[in-house]
C-alpha cells in the first residue's frame, strides 16, 4: 500500500498512542477524552505511524476519530502527505464513510491530492461498486489541486476496467485522448481486459484494430487476454459461432508468430483447450507438439487442465498421450495427473491400464490421493459412455447423422413468410 511514513520515531509515544486507540474499553467520545489527556507532545509524523500500526487491530471508526482529533489538535500540524496517507489507509480498509469524510475535508482545507492517492482511491471506490463517485472525483480533480494527466487517466481507466466497466472507461479515453500520449499501450491493455471481463469479444476486437491503426503494436498480454475471451467465455454463450471462433483463435496464434509477438505456453493452452472442447483432437495434439518443438516450457497447469478436459470428453487415449508428453518434459508433479487418469481408466473398465499407472507412480515415488480400492473391479463401478461409435469423430470431419436424426423429406415453410406472401398476393389482386 502507498505510504508516506518516515522511519518510526519515539517508540514509547507510539506504543502509548496505539494502546489508547486500540483499546476496546469505552466509545468514541471516551477515546477522544483519553487522547486529550495524552500530555506528551506529538508530531505529524507520528499520526500515520499510529494508523499503520493499528489498522489491523483497532476498528476503523476509532482510527478515523483519532485522525480527526489529530487534525483539530493545535499542537499537531498535519501536512498534505499525512492526509494522503490516511485516505489511502482507509481506502485499503474499504471504509467508504471515512474516505468520504477525509476527501471532503481535504477539499475544504484546500489541500493537494496526490496522483498516487487518487489511483488508490479510485480503485477502492470501484471495488465497492461506487464507480460513479470515482468518476465524479476524476472530473473534479482540479478542485483537489490534482491534474488530469496521463497518470490519473490511466488510474481511472485501470480501476474501471479491472471490474469490467469497459464502456465507461472507453468514454474517459475518448474525452481525454490528448492526455494519454506515452501510455497508449497501457490504456489499450486495460480496455481489452475490461471488455474480456464483460465477455464482449466484438469490442475487444475493435480495440486491437484501433491499436494497429494508431501505430501501437499489441503485446502478448493483449493477444492472450483477447484469446481468453474468444476461446473460453464467448464460446459457451454463442454455440452457433463455434466453428468461426475456433478458426479465429488459430488465426490469432498464427498472426502472433508473424507479427513479432511470439506466443507463450498460455497462448497454446487457450487455443488447444478450445480445440479439444470442440472435438478437434488431432489439431489440438498438433498444437501441443508445435509448442514443445518451439522449446516452450509450460506450467504444470497446462497438462493438468488439458488432461482433465480430455478425460471429461471421453478421450482417455489422447489424455494418456498428453501425459506421456508431460513425463518426457521432466516437469515433475505428476501426482494430480495420475489421480485423474487412474480413476477414469478404472471406471471405464480398463483396470489393467489403471493398475499399470498405479505401479508406475509407485516406482517413481509419486504419492497418490486416489484409493487403491479403485483398482478392484468388485468395488469400482464401471460406467460406459453412451455415445455410439458411429458418432465419434477424431478430428474435424463432420459427424454422420443417425437414423433418428435424419430429417423427413419435404420443404419446411416459414409461416411468417408464407403469411406475408398471402397478404401481398391479396393486395395485388385487390380491385383498384
Amino acid at each position: 500500500m502507498y505510504s508516506t511514513m518516515p522511519p518510526t520515531q519515539a517508540p514509547q509515544q507510539l506504543y502509548e498512542l496505539c494502546k489508547i486507540v486500540s483499546s476496546e474499553i469505552g466509545g468514541l467520545d471516551d477515546l477522544e477524552v483519553s487522547l486529550n489527556r495524552f500530555k506528551v507532545s506529538l508530531t505529524s509524523s507520528l499520526v500515520p505511524q499510529v494508523i499503520d500500526s493499528c489498522k489491523h487491530e483497532a476498528p476503523t471508526r476509532r482510527l478515523l476519530r483519532f485522525f480527526l482529533w489529530s487534525c483539530k489538535n493545535s499542537n499537531i500540524s498535519l501536512e498534505d502527505k499525512d492526509y494522503n496517507y490516511a485516505i489511502c489507509a482507509f481506502a485499503e480498509m474499504k471504509d467508504h464513510t471515512a474516505m468520504n469524510i477525509l476527501i471532503s475535508n481535504l477539499r475544504k482545507e484546500g489541500r493537494v491530492m496526490e496522483t498516487q492517492s487518487f489511483g488508490v482511491l479510485a480503485e477502492a471506490l470501484v471495488k465497492l461498486g461506487r464507480e460513479d463517485e470515482a468518476l465524479g472525483i476524476f472530473k473534479n480533480l482540479d478542485k483537489f489541486k490534482c491534474a488530469q494527466d496521463s497518470v490519473t487517466v490511466t488510474a481511472i481507466v485501470n480501476a474501471l476496467c479491472a471490474r469490467g466497466h469497459a464502456k465507461r472507461a472507453a468514454g474517459v479515453v475518448y474525452h481525454h485522448k490528448d492526455k494519454i500520449s506515452g501510455v497508449e499501450l497501457c490504456i489499450y491493455r486495460n480496455l481489452i481486459h475490461g471488455w474480456s471481463i464483460q465477455e464482449n469479444v466484438k469490442e475487444a476486437r475493435k480495440v486491437i484494430k484501433e491499436m494497429k491503426s494508431a501505430g501501437v503494436t499489441p503485446d502478448l498480454f493483449c493477444y492472450n487476454t483477447f484469446l481468453k475471451g474468444l476461446c473460453e467465455k464467448n464460446l459457451k454463450r454463442n454455440p452457433s459461432g463455434r466453428t468461426r471462433r475456433v478458426k479465429e483463435s488459430c488465426q490469432v496464434l498464427e498472426l502472433m508468430k508473424k507479427s513479432g509477438c511470439p506466443p507463450d505456453w498460455v497462448t497454446y493452452y487457450l487455443v488447444t483447450r478450445v480445440l479439444y472442447l470442440t472435438g478437434r483432437f488431432g489439431k489440438g495434439n498438433k498444437m501441443v507438439d508445435e509448442m514443445i518443438e518451439g522449446r516452450l516450457i509450460p506450467d504444470r497447469k497446462f497438462y493438468y487442465d488439458l488432461i482433465g478436459i480430455l478425460c471429461g470428453v471421453e478421450r482417455v487415449n489422447f489424455a494418456l498421450e498428453l501425459f506421456e508428453r508431460m513425463k518426457r518434459s521432466l516437469l515433475g508433479g505428476y501426482g494430480p495427473a495420475y489421480d485423474v487418469l487412474i480413476p477414469k481408466l478404472c471406471r471405464g473398465g480398463d483396470f489393467e491400464k489403471g493398475k499399470e499407472l498405479w505401479d508406475e507412480a509407485g516406482t517413481m515415488g509419486v504419492t497418490l490421493k486416489c484409493p487403491r480400492d479403485m483398482l478392484d473391479p468388485s468395488i469400482t463401478e464401471v460406467f460406459k459412455p453412451k455415445r455410439k461409435e458411429s458418432e465419434v469423430c477424431l478430428d474435424n470431419t463432420p459427424r454422420p447423422k443417425t437414423e433418428a436424426g435424419l430429417k423427413k423429406p419435404g420443404i419446411k415453410v416459414n409461416k411468417g413468410k408464407r403469411s406475408r406472401k398471402k397478404r401481398k398476393s391479396r393486395k395485388n389482386s385487390a380491385p383498384t
